[in-house]
């Protein structure tokens, strides 16, 4: 018995169509991403000198300057965000979130390091946690098409298979 099923295939118009500024969004919020991983390398990697601010100085300066360029990217990511990709409301909020997170981490970051305050280390590192989901979350997101694939950049067609 051979029965005939219709399926409907989409074909995405190119990026470049639907969405200019996704590609470069997709990888400057990648790179971002890459980044906070590493904050997380370098911040274990001076906090097993526990304590010695000295020894692990270095490390210290790495992870600081580190967090200032995840910054600096971010907020890259949040102008294309704003300038190319302004239908995309989840991209936007994501990006502006993420810039946030970061400037909040930042500034508790400093008083850990230049005002002593390790106390603070308890909010530090779930912060950086949050800023690490929401990092890995915006290039995904990126990827998947908006509300514009629905849109006249999509097309469809019918093929029969047995």
């Amino acid at each position: 018995m051979t029965s005939a099923s219709t399926r409907v295939e989409h074909t995405p118009a190119t990026s470049a169509t639907r969405a200019p500024g996704r590609r470069l969004f997709s990888i400057v919020t990648g790179l971002a991403a890459l980044l906070v991983l590493l904050q997380g390398l370098w911040a274990g990697i001076f906090l097993e000198h526990d304590g010695e601010r000295d020894a692990a100085s270095s490390w210290i300066e790495v992870h600081a300057r580190g967090g200032e360029i995840t910054l600096a990217l971010a907020v890259v990511a949040l102008v294309i965000a704003w300038v190319k990709l302004r239908d995309r409301r989840d991209l936007l909020l994501g990006s502006t979130a993420l810039v946030l997170l970061l400037v909040l981490e930042s500034y508790i970051g400093g008083l850990i390091a230049d005002d002593s305050k390790d106390s603070l280390t308890a909010i530090h590192v779930p912060l950086a946690m949050a800023t690490m989901a929401v990092a890995v979350w915006l290039p995904l997101r990126a990827r998947h098409a908006g509300p514009e694939a629905s849109g006249p950049g999509t097309t469809s067609r019918t093929t029969e298979t047995d």
